[in-house]
């Protein structure tokens, strides 16, 4: 199977559902992002992604990449570095980043939808460019005149990449911890001296210079978080001599095997601070909500590539018969898309994908409502969204994909789990998205502990706001009464929360994952319905696509009917509070 980048799927969220054709050239700077324009991107991002990117995903997986140990070096696939530059070259790094350094200025919701074609079509080898999008935006908001003129524009084109690095052995998620150190010299740089772990394209062979953006501590840092600063640190120096900033090794992991994911030494390597002293972590965070929202487009990315490759097997495998008789008379068996389980995954995986494909360009939509609308209070309200759905996005969308993949593989039975086809890949590919960017229990307490009383919980008044609204123009939209219904349980486990989670941290902890589903599932579920209503509306007025239409209305009724139901049993775990998970002792595990 090769990939086929959904165009008709893309097209109808971007243009019927969020109108983003009519919003995202009235914004400001945005003026050139006509229908037109976005319409030849995508046609030629999905040739791109088909003809160049794609061919090289199951070779990358099978060679990988490999560390050379004396140069300490990292040399990835075969055809990785060629189809790398092709990508750079034709724009796609540089299509969302500001114009003043090189980039095209288009809109962050047109890279979204690049970035969706590209992790469709290899995801180990979109890895590269993907987080140098963040290197670029944290440069942006706080990198001096002297770094944003000298680095930007290489990053911009894809001359050069971009990490972050953060994750040390002894730390994870917990920062604090870190020891990393950077010492004041005399000619205003920094030494830096540590070991960071986990960082993704740390060392390649795909561009000459590779930019660190390094988490460390000055030596008067007070303690904890509050003690971090954010560094530059090339690996090439301006000089051109070579910095000391080495990979010490490749990280030997059960997926994404074309992305390097390396150890890296810091033995006293040159660089510039790049914000104030001690804040690292607001800069770092304008990355790290960059490459969550990225890690969710992952996920849909890799559930869209993983129902095309067993949907196409499911209308081929011949195995038994119809439980209602034969099919197929003319064949020996039935092809197994007959078969009500079969069906089943099937429509998990269409139903899954097309309405956190909704949510995914919502947000990013939103993203540059926030960035560039004139009026405060609409970029507020947009920011609002974001800030909300960051944490869901990347959450729900990497658990999706993930599922999307492993339904994909049973569905293909004994043929799912070999290498003759690629979804075993994509399950090992998936898996990590759930983890790296903050993994997605993280995503739920951030969720609870942060954006839920952010602001004096403003935004999440203004997500409810959003839904009630709808329904109450839209009573007669199709499956409102089954958002009505989400709506009031997802408000019920939000009063519990209010009342429970602030008198006992626990009680919110306990409750932070089911949450997290509930939230997205009655937001999927609010899109389903406005997308429903779309499809009627287009089949009452005679549209010629009646068949595309009514696969939109049939599928919003299987999301409805059995999906989600989940969030009954999602509200029943958390009014069910913490008890029966920290009553045990520790020798009682």
């Amino acid at each position: 199977m090769s990939y086929q980048a959904p165009l008709r799927e893309m097209q109808f969220v971007l243009y019927e559902l969020l109108k983003g054709d009519e919003i995202l050239p009235s914004l400001p700077g945005f003026e050139d992002a006509t229908r037109e324009i976005m319409d030849a991107m995508l046609t030629e991002g999905a040739k791109l992604a088909q003809n160049v990117i794609a061919p090289t995903n199951v070779p990358g997986d099978r060679e990988g990449c490999v560390y050379d140990p004396v140069a300490k070096t990292v040399k990835t696939p075969t055809g990785f570095k060629e189809a790398y530059q092709q990508f750079a070259e034709a724009g796609w790094t540089a299509l969302s980043a500001p114009v003043e350094y090189g980039g095209q200025g288009l809109p962050h919701t047109l890279n979204t939808l690049a970035e969706e074609m590209m992790c469709s079509a290899n995801l180990s080898l979109g890895m590269y460019p993907g987080l140098t999008h963040g290197a670029v935006n944290a440069l942006t908001s706080y990198g001096t005149d002297e770094q944003k003129n000298y680095y930007l524009p290489k990053l911009i084109s894809g001359e050069w990449t971009g990490t972050m690095c953060l994750t040390e052995p002894q730390c994870g998620t917990d920062l604090a911890l870190i020891r990393t150190k950077a010492e004041p010299q005399a000619d205003g740089t920094y030494a830096i001296t540590g070991t960071k772990i986990w960082i993704t394209g740390g060392e390649h062979d795909l561009v000459d210079n590779i930019v660190h953006l390094v988490l460390a501590k000055l030596p008067d840092a007070p303690g904890g978080s509050k003690g971090i600063s954010l560094f530059l640190v090339p690996k090439v120096l301006p000089d051109g001599s070579r910095n000391t900033a080495f990979c010490g090794g490749l990280e030997h992991k059960m997926g994404i095997k074309g992305s390097a994911t390396c150890v890296m030494n810091f033995e006293g390597a040159k660089g510039t601070l790049i914000g104030e002293p001690h804040k690292g972590l607001q800069a770092m965070f304008v990355m790290m909500n960059s490459a969550r929202l990225m890690v969710g487009t992952q996920g849909l990315g890799l559930g869209e590539i993983a129902y095309q490759v067993s949907l196409g097997f499911a209308k081929e495998r011949l195995q038994s018969r119809s439980l209602n008789g034969p099919q197929a008379p003319d064949k020996p068996a039935d092809p197994i898309i007959v078969h009500p389980d079969v069906r089943r995954m099937l429509l998990r995986q269409k139903a899954t994908i097309e309405g956190a494909r909704a949510m995914a360009y919502f947000a990013a939509l939103n993203l540059d409502i926030a960035h560039k609308a004139e009026d405060a209070d609409t970029r507020e309200r947009a920011d609002d969204m974001v800030q909300l759905l960051t944490p869901v996005v990347k959450a729900f969308l990497t658990d999706e994909g993930f599922f999307c993949a492993n339904d994909g593989l049973q569905l293909m039975g004994g043929s799912g789990f070999t290498q003759d086809w690629p979804l075993e890949q994509y399950v090992r590919d998936a898996r990590i998205t759930r983890i790296y960017e903050g993994t997605n229990g993280i995503q739920a307490q951030d969720l609870v502990g942060r954006k839920m009383g952010l602001n004096g919980g403003r935004s999440v008044k203004r997500f409810f706001g959003m839904l009630e609204s709808y329904l109450k123009d839209n009573a007669d939209a199709p499956f409102a009464a089954h958002v009505k219904d989400a709506l009031a349980k997802l408000q019920k486990a939000t009063l519990w929360l209010m009342q429970n989670g602030m008198a006992d941290r626990e009680q919110a902890g306990a409750a932070a994952t089911p949450y997290l589903r509930l939230f997205a599932l009655t937001t999927v579920a609010y899109f389903w319905s406005r997308m429903a209503q779309i499809a009627q509306q287009q089949l009452a007025a005679g549209t010629s696509e009646t068949e595309y239409y009514d696969a939109k209305v049939k599928t919003a009724q299987f999301y409805m009917e059995k999906i989600l139901p989940q969030v009954n049993g999602l509200l029943t775990d958390i009014e069910a509070g913490k008890d029966s998970l920290m009553q045990l002792s520790v020798s009682q595990f």
